[in-house]
């Protein structure tokens, strides 16, 4: 078994009032109900004034792709698995902490973030001013290193049109001793 693994993360997310499809497999009313008083939030950043996004947790999309990916790496499945949206612990949930308790678990089984990278591909809100703390708040709960920098989809599709957001995220985790 190799000492290095790379996992891969992608988390969307759209926005409160963002037009949606009628689709029967999945029931969208509980998650819009739970924005009521959010703030949009990314990599753990609030950025008022903005349309919130629609979760269970605080649906901060950049810390859900990076704690994916540390996940996957470790083998680990995915946030869903962990912290799904049918447990109402977790409703309201702030995803920095969601993402050190992956980190954590990765960790227990014996993996070590040595750095992670995400793109998140949005309109709006404009994150060039603050992700450099955005970087730093997700790297203080990863354990580890993670660079944030963003693209616009330039009005193509769902995210052009200012439905939602996403975020890629890429995470390389090193052999570390399992912790107690």
């Amino acid at each position: 078994m190799s000492d290095l693994r790379i996992g891969l993360g992608v988390d969307v997310h759209r926005f409160k009032d963002a037009p949606t499809l009628d689709l029967p497999a999945v029931d969208l009313q509980g998650a819009v109900d739970e924005t009521a008083a959010r703030t949009l939030v990314l990599g753990g950043v609030s950025f008022p004034g903005e349309p919130p996004l629609v979760g269970h947790s605080d649906a901060d999309a950049v810390a859900h792709a990076v704690a994916d990916a540390i996940l996957g790496a470790a083998g680990l499945g995915d946030i869903g698995l962990h912290f799904p949206d049918t447990d109402e612990r977790w409703r309201g949930a702030d995803s920095l902490v969601l993402l050190a308790e992956c980190a954590a678990r990765a960790k227990r089984a014996g993996w070590q973030l040595v750095n992670a990278d995400c793109t998140v591909v949005a309109e709006r809100p404009r994150l060039a001013p603050v992700a450099a703390e955005m970087g730093a708040l997700l790297s203080r709960a990863a354990g580890g290193p993670v660079h944030v920098k963003a693209t616009r989809p330039e009005g193509l599709g769902s995210l052009g049109r200012l439905e939602g957001l996403g975020c890629v995220a890429v995470a390389l985790l090193a052999r570390a001793e399992p912790s107690r």
